[in-house]
């Protein structure tokens, strides 16, 4: 908003208007000033004329699109992995989606033969360490808005020091990690959830993404209090569900907890399929295949997935890329699980417009290229005029899981 900063009863009416108001003020200063810049406007123009999913899914094709997205990592400019807006640049460094994004470069790095994206991983780690809290967890948000230890963001940075301890033998990564389990475990809610340490001081069912890790840190360290602590999280999201598969509680809002965006559900199944990796739970697995299959019969039958969705599975809001792509990756699972054809399919048909969603950046803002939007549109409501780097780590993975290689944290 800085075209709204000077001259305080400006910015005094924009602070006190109603939030459409708001919102208005917002998308008009947005569209001005991408139009009159030419790499958004020309992201504009492409998304006005709309994505064309990529036809040649060969594995030249699929690896320029692993290399594009590595570049865009590459580029950001700090240790820590930020995200990229159209008009502003560079956003401050997420210690949460830096942890997660640590593994998928490593991925990349050996897939595409780039010691450069295993160095940019480490590097991303070193930064990490230099910032744990003294209780064990990360902060939540970017860097420099003084926000508390948040369980789940602490969680998936837990990802990636699993992943760096595993690729350099460096004993620093797994304690750091071993003592922010300890955290989680020690403020988890009795119910199993997590609340007081949490995003919003809300109890949420996409905490299932934060079970997996400490399963996996169970088979790594046999100490059962990692694997009751998942388990009783996983209990509290089964009662969660709804019999048409939907979840209670799934969106990162109060506001619009009744229709949750596709990003945090996929948080919430993945999470649930990738525990059931570890403890053979026949319900998570169900729990699972009954949210997806809705997903995936929407996908087959409108040639995409809405931004969100309701209690009767009715979505709202344009496609979010984030949640595209990670339901491009639990279909993977799903297809290695189940051996259905559907969900290969689906995972190959949701990859292919992926990869068009990145190609219609591809001649916008050097910093965008690479990256995918936050929506589709790119002025949709989620991240909108801005590339997340979540998108751009789901992306990556979903386009690895096209060739038949899972996240492996």
């Amino acid at each position: 908003m800085g075209a709204l900063r000077n001259g305080s009863s400006k910015n005094s009416f924009v602070r006190t208007a109603d939030p459409l108001v708001r919102s208005l003020l917002q998308y008009a200063r947005l569209f001005t000033l991408s139009l009159t810049r030419s790499g958004p406007r020309r992201a504009l123009l492409a998304h006005a004329q709309g994505v064309v999913p990529e036809r040649n899914m060969s594995p030249i094709r699929l690896e320029e699109a692993m290399n594009a997205a590595a570049d865009h990592f590459v580029a950001s400019p700090e240790p820590g992995l930020g995200s990229y807006h159209l008009l502003d640049g560079w956003s401050a460094p997420y210690p949460e989606t830096t942890g997660y994004i640590i593994p998928t470069l490593y991925a990349l790095s050996d897939r595409l033969h780039r010691p450069d994206l295993g160095q940019r991983a480490q590097r991303a780690a070193i930064w990490l360490l230099t910032i744990q809290r003294s209780d064990g967890g990360w902060q939540g948000g970017r860097i420099g808005e003084g926000r508390p230890s948040v369980v789940f963001n602490s969680a998936q940075v837990v990802r990636g020091f699993m992943a760096t301890h595993t690729r350099t033998g460096d004993q620093v990564y797994l304690d750091a990690a071993l003592k922010c389990c300890d955290w989680i475990i020690r403020v988890q809610e009795a119910d199993g959830s997590w609340a007081r340490h949490n995003f919003l001081g809300a109890a949420r069912v996409y905490d299932a993404y934060v079970a997996a890790p400490l399963l996996r840190m169970h088979a790594i360290t046999g100490d059962g209090r990692y694997r009751d602590a998942a388990l009783r999280q996983l209990e509290w999201v089964l009662t969660r569900q709804r019999p048409n598969g939907w979840f209670s509680d799934a969106d990162n809002t109060l506001r619009h907890n009744d229709r949750p965006i596709t990003h945090t559900i996929a948080y919430t199944i993945d999470g649930m399929i990738e525990s059931y990796g570890f403890v053979r739970d026949e319900r998570l697995l169900h729990a699972a295949q009954l949210a997806v299959d809705g997903l995936l019969d929407a996908f087959v039958r409108d040639g995409r997935i809405a931004g969100r969705y309701d209690a009767q599975w009715r979505g709202s809001e344009a496609s979010i890329t984030t949640g595209c792509a990670q339901m491009a990756i639990i279909w993977q699972r799903l297809f290695l699980i189940t051996g259905e054809a559907r969900y290969a399919e689906g995972r190959d048909r949701m990859v292919a417009w992926l990869i068009g969603v990145q190609r219609s950046l591809m001649n916008g803002p050097e910093g965008a290229r690479g990256a995918l939007p936050g929506s589709v549109p790119l002025w949709g409501r989620y991240e909108k005029f801005a590339c997340p780097n979540w998108a751009a780590k789901y992306f990556a993975d979903a386009l690895l899981c096209a060739e038949g290689q899972l996240p492996a944290f």
